[in-house]
């Protein structure tokens, strides 16, 4: 009754308006529009597999519950008040964790609602934006959803607009696919055999240069470091004979002066 009072008010709005100017309004059948996009039915059955799958988890999770449970109420004559306690607080965790991963599922933000909105919200955004399209094109000034909560009393075959909803999508797809096709062309092409033998061999010969210039900066290198060497050698030897040398004229001097005081 509630969605049909509204309907009447909406009706009346829109008839009111009517005659104040010429209004052009158009409705859709989403649930049809949505049917006929083969995305959407792909998205779909992806979802509904991950459902299934998710169902079968919280399935063997509740079974196990129910199991400890009638093997406590039959045990529970002959077991210990601790253990009676124990196999309770087991339950109690495993209920803990079954709506804990129920949540995680098919929660507000659980894994249902993200995959939904990753496979099914790109397919819708593509028809609301043809619905756009059309509208702005046409110039409609309403556009209704006939499979939404809004009651339809009566709708005229001809406002109908869903068949040049799909067109219009897959008008967009072609389009989609021949850009596609062009950049694909734009790609380089692949090299044939010969052409690939050819860059192998030029890479191997710039390896090969590589190699053979890093070999003679290692050998220019290490000459360097052995001539340095050389020449460090020689000078130690240089002032090793100096010091000698230096040794021999002090003791001279030493000598010398120790004859002069005897005398």
């Amino acid at each position: 009754m509630k969605n049909i009072f509204y309907s009447i008010v909406l009706l009346l709005t829109v008839s009111t308006s009517w005659s104040q100017r010429n209004q052009i309004i158009a409705y859709i059948d989403m649930e049809y529009i949505l049917e006929n996009v083969p995305e959407y039915l792909e998205a779909q059955n992806t979802l509904d597999e991950k459902v299934v799958k998710w169902r079968k988890q919280l399935d063997k999770e509740a079974r196990f519950i129910e199991v400890l449970k009638t093997d406590l109420a039959n045990e529970k004559a002959i077991l210990t008040k601790d253990l009676i306690e124990e196999k309770e607080e087991e339950i109690t965790l495993k209920q803990d964790e079954f709506r804990r991963l129920e949540s995680l599922y098919f929660g507000p933000n659980g894994d249902m609602f993200t995959l939904r909105k990753q496979l099914v919200k790109p397919i819708q955004d593509q028809v609301y934006n043809a619905i756009q399209t059309i509208a702005a094109r046409k110039k409609y000034d309403f556009v209704f959803d006939k499979s939404s909560d809004l009651v339809m009393l009566y709708s005229n075959k001809k406002y109908d607009i869903s068949e040049l909803v799909l067109a219009t999508i897959d008008r967009t797809r072609l389009v989609d696919k021949k850009k596609e096709k062009r950049q694909e062309q734009n790609k380089p092409k692949e090299l044939s055999a010969a052409q690939k033998a050819a860059v192998a061999k030029k890479e191997e010969l710039l390896e090969k240069k590589r190699l053979d210039q890093e070999t003679k900066k290692k050998a220019l290198e290490e000459r360097r470091k052995k001539l340095l060497q050389q020449r460090e050698e020689k000078r130690a030897l240089l002032r090793k004979k100096k010091e000698v040398i230096k040794k021999k004229k002090e003791e001279a001097k030493k000598k010398k002066a120790q004859k002069e005081d005897q005398k």
